[in-house]
């Protein structure tokens, strides 16, 4: 591992590098905020896929396409005098310092739940009108409601046991299968996603990320449904062609690998 001296060096190393490859390199030159963004948040699922496969060696590598597009965005900015990675660094590090007064000041914490109470508190002193400012409004709505959630709990806006959710969740399912029989499309779209809500704050109190716990369920489904399509090939079917029995033989067989 590298010591901070060398650390440092390596930071130091990749923002020479930046400073030649947007002086000298075409593509470089020519990006800006808005066409690196997408970009961006390509490389965040990247990282996040490498995460979720626990993928040890990968991780690193993600992590550098991540720290290479902040980089980037502070030498932009730096070019319009508005900011640097001094201003980014500075920045985080002011703010990590007023969030944590149980460390940098003489505030008492009993437990990490009492962190999060303090620190959405401490958003709202700072001039947030709203503990919700800091979702953001393009995340996609299964990691948007997890935030919400995990936003109002921190001011206490939350059941107080897993058993208490749970029994909303069967309420909204009652209610999602009253509007099914009615057939009311709206109102049964509005309950599903009812349902759906609830399902994540469940989630949440049984300690389970819902992110995680779907794509890991979709991993799961892809691994067994491609091994269904190879069985299918070796005995020179197509799967539109087999009973839903035939393909339940292979499918069972894919659970068991």
């Amino acid at each position: 591992m590298n010591n901070r001296k060398e650390q440092l060096a390596a930071l130091d190393r990749l923002l020479t590098i930046m400073d030649e490859l947007r002086e000298g390199c075409p593509w470089d030159r020519k990006q800006t905020l808005q066409s690196l963004r997408h970009l961006t948040i390509e490389e965040t699922y990247e990282l996040g896929d490498a995460i979720l496969d626990n993928d040890r060696a990968e991780i690193p590598k993600e992590l550098g396409d991540l720290l290479l597009h902040i980089i980037f965005y502070s030498k932009i900015g730096s070019e319009t005098d508005e900011w640097d990675i001094g201003t980014v660094a500075n920045g985080i590090c002011d703010k990590l310092i007023s969030r944590h007064p149980h460390i940098y000041a003489d505030v008492e914490v009993a437990d990490e739940e009492e962190v999060k109470k303090n620190w959405e508190a401490l958003k709202l002193k700072e001039g947030k009108k709203s503990v919700l400012e800091g979702v953001p409004k393009s995340l996609p709505a299964l990691v948007k409601s997890s935030r919400i959630q995990d936003k109002v709990a921190g001011v206490g806006f939350d059941w107080e046991k897993p058993e208490q959710v749970k029994e909303k969740l069967e309420e909204e399912l009652a209610e999602l299968q009253v509007e099914v029989d009615a057939g009311d499309k709206d109102k049964i779209e509005a309950e599903f996603g009812d349902v759906l809500f609830s399902l994540v704050n469940y989630g949440k109190h049984l300690g389970v990320n819902p992110e995680d716990a779907l794509e890991r369920t979709n991993k799961k489904f892809i691994k067994r449904f491609q091994y269904l399509e190879s069985k299918a090939k070796e005995i020179g079917k197509e799967l539109s062609d087999m009973t839903l029995s035939e393909m339940d033989v292979y499918w069972n067989e894919a659970k068991t690998l």
